[in-house]
């Protein structure tokens, strides 16, 4: 383009040619900023879906589409590097996630570079357990690791509850991570301390959960303990909601008097003593709860300790208490049927679940194991006295933790009938320092492990 100036403009003329060559203003960009979602992050090596942080950066002067995000340093690249490190999004939030390379811990840090050349970094502290088997099957609920009962809530997410506090927790039955809601409910139960819950189950929309009932490790009566009570579920899946309903503090001394009743059976009132460890073959330590078949009132507790008899190989211990629902409706004082006894090939009950169609899966282990140092297994029974059960699998024990928990009990007759069973992994050193999970002292860190098996 030509510009024309009239005679006398040379001035102007001058300003303007002035004007055109000044440089225009330099863009000043800020210190990127970045947050992570979490501080810590646990995964396992060959893990399929494992946990990742959300990553939120920004930078003014800038859009977030323009900065990078990746990892700049590993304090133990035998854990994981910064290789092993994937970040993925494009907008203000990215996601960040860790393909463990061994087992241990490692400090990672993540960077952002913006514009004008400018960085700002984060650390994130990272722990990898070890690979287990089929892990394609393995999903890790991070949080706590002391994972006791379980009990669906429908849409692919269950409710999951704790023996070390009172807290339950909702999951993603499919992903790894940390509960979607926490309820803890210790203040309507009137406690401070565990209720060591162990056995839970639905009915309709009520779900019964229950303490062991037992003493404490070092065979101490808490009072905590002796809890059973009620929550009401609403909705459904990620939307699940639990309110507290009613709760019932005698069910111990009512099953210690019907024992004592009935010529000492079962040996109730010396397991109950003071100084008796609850985990021991005379123990006293319930971790079962389902309702009979075809019924609403009759609950079967299951018993990890006793057995009955009370020798190795002895039968699993299941006891009817035939008015359960006005024990929790009412305060009314339990009632129980005739104990049944059941060969699980000297194991007891570690929990015990039906499906609609009556069909009942009992996860069976050791009295004693809290770990995997045991056999565990898989019964099928039809939930009537003198039916005698029957093996449908034997589960692996090379992995830390012990099978604690049944999700949901599939159609039994279907071919590969698949079952989720939960482990308890509170004693177990997942990280190779010799700390048990229950004592590490991020949540992130602790988790439990749900696996998927097919039924033989």
């Amino acid at each position: 383009m030509t510009v024309r100036f009239a005679a006398g403009t040379a001035g102007a003329a001058a300003l303007l040619v002035a004007a055109l060559t000044v440089p225009a203003q330099a863009v000043t960009y800020g210190t990127p900023t970045i947050a992570l979602s979490a501080s810590y992050l646990s995964g396992a090596v060959g893990a399929t879906g494992d946990p990742v942080v959300n990553v939120t950066v920004g930078q003014s002067g800038a859009d977030a589409s323009a900065l990078t995000v990746s990892a700049s340093a590993s304090s133990k690249a035998s854990v994981a590097g910064t290789g092993d490190v994937s970040v993925t999004g494009t907008g203000a939030v990215r996601q960040l996630a860790v393909a463990a390379r061994g087992r241990g811990y490692t400090n990672l840090t993540v960077k952002v570079t913006g514009l004008g050349g400018k960085t700002a970094t984060k650390t994130l502290s990272y722990a990898a357990s070890a690979a287990v088997q089929n892990p394609a099957d393995a999903r890790y609920l991070t949080g706590s690791a002391d994972a006791s009962a379980a009990v669906d809530v429908g849409g692919g997410y269950a409710v999951v509850a704790d023996d070390e506090s009172n807290v339950l927790r909702l999951y993603d039955r499919s992903r790894s991570g940390a509960p979607v809601k926490t309820w803890d409910f210790s203040s309507q139960l009137g406690v401070s301390k565990e209720v060591d819950i162990e056995g839970a189950t639905r009915i309709g929309n009520t779900v019964y959960w229950t303490g062991s009932l037992g003493n404490n490790k070092d065979g101490e009566y808490k009072a905590p303990r002796n809890t059973v009570f009620t929550t009401t579920v609403s909705g459904s899946g990620a939307g699940a909601q639990l309110t507290y309903g009613r709760s019932y503090k005698k069910l111990r001394d009512d099953l210690v008097a019907w024992d004592t009743a009935n010529g000492n059976r079962y040996g109730f009132a010396a397991g109950t003593a003071e100084g008796e460890a609850p985990k021991q073959i005379d123990g006293f330590n319930v971790e079962g709860l389902e309702f009979a078949p075809g019924s609403t009132t009759t609950a079967y507790l299951g018993f990890r300790a006793p057995l009955a008899p009370v020798v190795p190989g002895g039968k699993a211990l299941i006891v009817p208490v035939t008015n359960f629902d006005q024990v929790l409706a009412s305060g009314a004082k339990a009632t129980f049927g005739a104990g049944v006894e059941l060969d699980l090939g000297g194991l007891s009950v570690r929990d015990i679940r039906k499906n609609a169609a009556g069909q009942y899966l009992i996860l069976a282990g050791s009295w004693a194991a809290d770990d995997n140092s045991d056999p565990y297994a898989l019964y099928q029974w039809d939930g009537v006295p003198g039916h005698a059960p029957v093996k449908r699998a034997d589960l692996p024990t090379t992995d830390p933790g012990g099978w604690e928990a049944i999700v949901e009990v599939p159609d039994l007759t279907a071919p590969g009938a698949r079952v989720q069973l939960i482990t308890d992994s509170g004693s177990a050193d997942l990280y190779g320092d010799g700390t048990e999970a229950k004592d590490l002292t991020h949540a992130e860190w602790k988790k439990a492990r749900t696996a998927w098996f097919t039924l033989g």
